[in-house]
């Protein structure tokens, strides 16, 4: 049976930005978000399930009123939690909330120099992200940074890390932009050796740790040093192997990236999260996973069966291939 470790809960849709790559199209909330009786149902069963981490976004989870009572529903359940946020409306009075509550971390997304950012977002954001990481990080609260990269910001990954330099983070994460709602159509794509080369280059001389999403790969040299900071290779998608996503509706899926109606396994309102996850048709795509569903140079790679050609969501909205990587950095260096 497998065992679930992680979720991504997206507890509302609503959000102060209409971000032009924005996968989930997120702006206003959906007008039937679970209630807070509902929400402190799913905390329960998460908390029966053996989870031990929530990554809560939305939209923007400071928009939701009552974020502070979902929150202390998992931390009170011994589930750690991390707030991932813009940090446009972050107000300095949340940070004894986030205290009490017994907050992990906060993670704020910047994703590119003031420029750049506010370009894809709206101007002044990049300002007030850098203005909620200095609340967060001098009231003793750990803070990350997530950038979400495009053609645009890829090249811009210098500029970004002389300011962050500044601020006290304990991280600093890059993904893939994926070409999903808002972003159909955005010029996403960007070589993934030249991110992998700029993470090999500053990951031992920065303050912080520096590492690679599961969207950006593989198998280079130095793969074992690039998600965490330990000799930890990338050993396949781990959706509904041992994390899901939860959608401010109920939705469950493998991923929050895997943001397509054909990823849904069933819904909250109708099923329990014990009946989805247990259910041994569900999450078959990685379930059910074996190497002769490969295909294209992912087929003949002798990394092939570790890897299972990467992101499966990444795969299915670029090319509607789930075990294809379209873009492997492997696939660059002229390794088959």
């Amino acid at each position: 049976m497998f065992r679930l470790l992680s979720c991504v809960w997206e507890i509302t849709l609503a959000c102060c930005f209409e971000c032009s790559y924005c996968g989930s199209r997120a702006g206003k909330a959906r007008e039937n978000e679970l209630t807070l009786e509902e929400c402190i149902r799913v905390a329960d069963q998460l908390s029966e399930l053996g989870c031990r981490r929530v990554s809560m976004i939305g939209g923007e989870v400071f928009m939701r009123k009552d974020w502070r009572e979902i929150v202390g529903a998992l931390t009170e359940r011994k589930i750690r939690v991390n707030i991932i946020t813009n940090g446009f409306i972050f107000s300095e009075s949340y940070v004894q909330d986030l205290k009490r509550l017994g907050i992990e971390s906060v993670s704020v997304s910047i994703d590119g120099p003031r420029e750049i950012h506010d370009k894809y977002r709206q101007a002044g954001s990049f300002d007030r992200a850098i203005q909620a990481i200095r609340v967060l990080s001098s009231n003793g609260i750990p803070v990350s940074v997530i950038s979400t990269l495009n053609r645009e910001s890829a090249k811009a990954l210098e500029g970004l890390l002389e300011a962050l330099r500044q601020e006290n983070i304990w991280a600093w994460q890059l993904q893939a932009c994926s070409p999903m709602g808002n972003a159909q159509g955005l010029d996403y794509r960007f070589d993934f050796q030249e991110v992998i080369a700029f993470v090999e280059k500053h990951k031992d001389v920065e303050p912080f740790a520096l590492g690679i999403a599961d969207n950006i790969g593989y198998f280079t040299e130095s793969e074992g040093m690039l998600r965490g900071g330990h000799d930890h290779p990338f050993t396949g998608c781990s959706a509904g192997l041992t994390t899901i996503g939860i959608d401010s509706v109920g939705n469950v899926r493998g991923c929050e990236s895997m943001y397509d109606a054909c990823f849904i396994e069933g819904n909250l309102r109708e099923r329990s999260l014990r009946d989805i996850w247990e259910d041994e048709d569900a999450f078959a795509y990685n379930r059910k996973f074996t190497a002769d569903l490969l295909t294209g140079k992912c087929k003949t790679c002798p990394e092939g069966e570790y890897c299972a050609a990467g992101c499966r969501s990444y795969n299915y909205f670029v090319h509607g291939k789930l075990y294809e990587s379209p873009y492997c950095a492997r696939v660059r260096l002229g390794k088959k």
